[in-house]
């Protein structure tokens, strides 16, 4: 009589990446939209200018309005709105975009107003007309068209 046993496999355990949480996924599905929008060539120069130009409007969005606007986005992007002191002087939009130029190496501020459209529209987007109608209430004039928006209000 002859007695077989079943041939038993080990599995040896390969490193893999964990599966990105959806979070992550968030992040980079706005930094896919920055990068279509803004046509930049690699996600990881649409990151830059996404965080760059988050971290200005960290700045010149406060209370209710700064906490809804975290709260909408990916963590990461919340993190970048959040970690910023609230401006003492608001900006009009032409020095946002400015600001915005001197953080950005090579920029001009027709390179800055691009890249400032790219984000801040797609931000628009993503947080939704009312969101937005809230941010744009407690911007200076002008900010507007750098949300995707029309802007029948003279500016500064």
């Amino acid at each position: 009589m002859t007695v077989t046993t079943p041939h038993q496999r080990t599995t040896i355990p390969t490193p893999s990446r964990p599966a990105p949480d959806a979070d992550t996924t968030r992040w980079a599905e706005l930094t896919e939209a920055v990068r279509e929008a803004g046509r930049y060539t690699t996600r990881a120069e649409a990151e830059r200018v996404t965080r760059i130009v988050l971290s200005a409007l960290g700045g010149h969005v406060t209370g209710d309005e700064r906490v809804a606007l975290a709260r909408s986005l990916p963590r990461e992007a919340a993190r970048v709105i959040a970690s910023q002191i609230p401006a003492t002087h608001p900006l009009t939009a032409r020095e946002f975009v400015e600001s915005v130029a001197t953080r950005i190496e090579g920029s001009t501020p027709a390179t800055a107003r691009w890249d400032v459209s790219s984000v801040l529209s797609v931000l628009a987007n993503w947080v939704g007309d009312p969101l937005t109608t809230r941010l744009l209430t407690q911007l200076p004039p002008g900010y507007a068209l750098l949300f995707g928006r029309a802007d029948l209000a003279p500016t500064e």
